[in-house]
């Protein structure tokens, strides 16, 4: 790396096996720093989209050639004799010398040379608090193929999908800056900046070699500034929380930076005990980027925030090593159970941290996501990530739309059996690229239910829950309840009777094409099924009407009824 030009070199050997049964004629890359230049498909799309994103609008347009990012291949080989290849946009296409055989391993050795963009979209050098570099996306990636085929998706705005390999990178740079990211450091006593503190080798000449290794991942990222502070903790298991940031910080973020990692470390532990091990020695949270975002082994945000926002945004990024980067969805078609499996456990880590103890901690989400419906706006979860009209509907799908799909679930199968989904959906899943079905179907297995129904419903089509309490009436002396189903999807439903006298009761009202029911506390009611074609459900009281104060469905709010006015009566 050449910090004054922000130029750098690079040599790739990548070793790549063919898993799949099919022969492959060609591979692909992402050159993804090809996006941030004038006239590229981020470019135009920001250009294009009627609420863009306030951290790119406009600004590739603007950039000079030498403020461009780019990666350019001067040379590929494959096992030792030289490819054809083209470059369109951020994509490098490969037409192999010969096809690669199931079950076969081929070796690409390149040569490229690339210049990181002015920091606009995560990626980067000198970001808006003066970060010198942040390297993600940063080297030619092999996309990924599967039994959809090729994911080989332009970087236009959205998120990424990778192969799982083991990384072996060694970065040269100069001895001034500190490095902090992906993997484990081969050569602490050579490098020290914090990394060692005994016996570390004087550097011989300007630059330094960092040589990391990153075992079964999918990604590698790092940053690098001459002005990094280095700190570091570790978790009641031994793994490693290293902590960068500028010691230029006002005092003030400096302490929350210091506050932050006690919260850093317990996120680790509670999310290990809650899903499944952190299976990696190290974590670093360093300050860079443009926000927050996730990468293999560690995290950039943004530092100068407010303890509250530091310790936000850095449970959220940490939640992503289980939801992306352990359970690696594709982030371009599944974005949802990226960023909203990682909003849920996020909001549970954030409650037991702030002792935070009413039923409902997901409040926001909803609302947020009925504002969305009532907009007009919404698409389905289905939609590929960058075929989203509205920037906002995107955002509100994937984070908002996507945690209330966990909270439902776990109101649908129990709060238990949640819990037992995502051990198993971990046991069964980390370390793959699972789909929403391996989800739903790991949730089947572990409540004995069927769910297919409620997977179709809320990410494949904008079909919206609705029920409402349509009549309390007498007949032959006995007091009965009228609910009526509003909208199109169906849910099973909790009915809280509430007597004039403050006693109250519940009923549970199972779903027939559940085929099953949640376990529910002694004291509930359970009644008859609800079949999803009958638009009316009557159930009959044990109290005579005039004692009845007020009858509810819901009464907790898990269920995202886009009415509550009717949920009443």
């Amino acid at each position: 790396m050449d910090v004054n030009t922000f130029q750098y070199k690079g040599k790739q050997e990548l070793i790549y096996t063919n898993n799949s049964t099919d022969t492959l004629n060609r591979v692909f890359y992402h050159l993804y720093f090809n996006a941030f230049q004038p006239n590229s498909e981020m470019d135009i799309h920001s250009r294009s989209v009627s609420d863009p994103d306030k951290r790119v609008k406009d600004r590739i347009s603007k950039l000079k050639l030498n403020e461009i990012g780019y990666i350019d291949v001067e040379q590929l080989t494959q096992d030792g004799e030289k490819v054809d290849f083209t470059i369109e946009g951020t994509i490098l296409e490969v037409k192999l010398s010969n096809p690669i055989a199931p079950n076969s391993s081929v070796v690409f050795k390149m040569d490229f040379n690339a210049q990181v963009p002015v920091q606009i979209r995560r990626s980067g050098r000198n970001n808006k608090e003066g970060v010198a570099l942040s390297m993600t996306q940063w080297y030619p990636k092999m996309a990924e193929y599967d039994f959809e085929g090729w994911h080989a998706d332009p970087y236009i705005a959205r998120e990424f999908h990778g192969v799982w390999g083991d990384f072996d990178v060694t970065i040269n740079i100069d001895k001034n800056y500190t490095i902090g990211g992906t993997g484990i450091l081969q050569n602490p006593n050579e490098i020290g900046h914090g990394y060692e503190t005994k016996n570390v080798k004087q550097p011989k000449g300007e630059t330094l070699s960092w040589h990391f290794k990153a075992s079964k991942v999918h990604d590698f990222a790092w940053a690098a500034d001459t002005n990094f502070i280095h700190d570091k903790a570790h978790t009641k298991d031994g793994v490693a929380v290293h902590f960068l940031y500028k010691n230029d910080l006002s005092e003030q973020h400096k302490n929350s930076w210091e506050k932050l990692q006690t919260h850093a470390v317990q996120s680790i532990e509670f999310f290990s005990e809650l899903i499944g091990d952190y299976p990696y020695k190290q974590y670093s949270v360093i300050q860079g980027g443009d926000g927050g975002m996730e990468y293999a082994m560690c995290t950039l945000v943004t530092g100068k925030r407010s303890l509250n926002s530091l310790v936000g945004v850095t449970v959220h990024e940490i939640a992503h090593a289980w939801f992306q980067f352990l359970l690696a969805t594709n982030e371009t078609k599944h974005y949802w159970m990226d960023e909203g499996f990682a909003s849920y456990i996020e909001e549970l880590a954030l409650a037991k941290f702030n002792s935070t103890e009413k039923e409902n901690i997901f409040t926001k989400a909803y609302k947020d996501y009925i504002k969305l419906v009532l907009s007009g706006k919404e698409q389905p979860l289905s939609t590929h990530a960058d075929r989203y009209k509205y920037n906002d509907a995107y955002w509100t799908a994937a984070y908002d739309k996507g945690l209330i799909f966990v909270s439902q679930l776990a109101y649908i199968i129990g709060k238990e059996n949640l819990i037992k989904t995502f051990k198993e959906y971990y046991n069964n899943w980390a370390f793959k690229h699972p789909t929403p079905q391996n989800f739903i179907r790991t949730a089947e297995l572990v409540s004995n239910m069927e769910l297919d129904w409620y997977l179709t419903d809320w990410t494949q089509t904008t079909n919206t829950i609705d029920y409402s309490v349509n009549r309390i009436y007498e007949k032959d002396n006995e007091t009965f309840v009228s609910l009526k189903r509003e909208g199109l999807m169906p849910m099973p439903l909790e009915v809280e009777v509430e007597y004039k006298n403050g006693e109250k009761d519940l009923y549970y009202i199972p779903l027939r094409m559940m085929r099953g029911e949640k376990p529910v506390a002694t004291d509930v009611i359970v009644l008859t099924d609800w079949a999803w074609a009958y638009p009316n459900y009557t159930f009959k009281l044990k109290a005579p009407k005039k004692e009845i104060k007020k009858v509810t469905i819901d009464p907790d709010n898990f269920i995202a009824d886009i009415n509550k006015y009717n949920n009443t009566n």
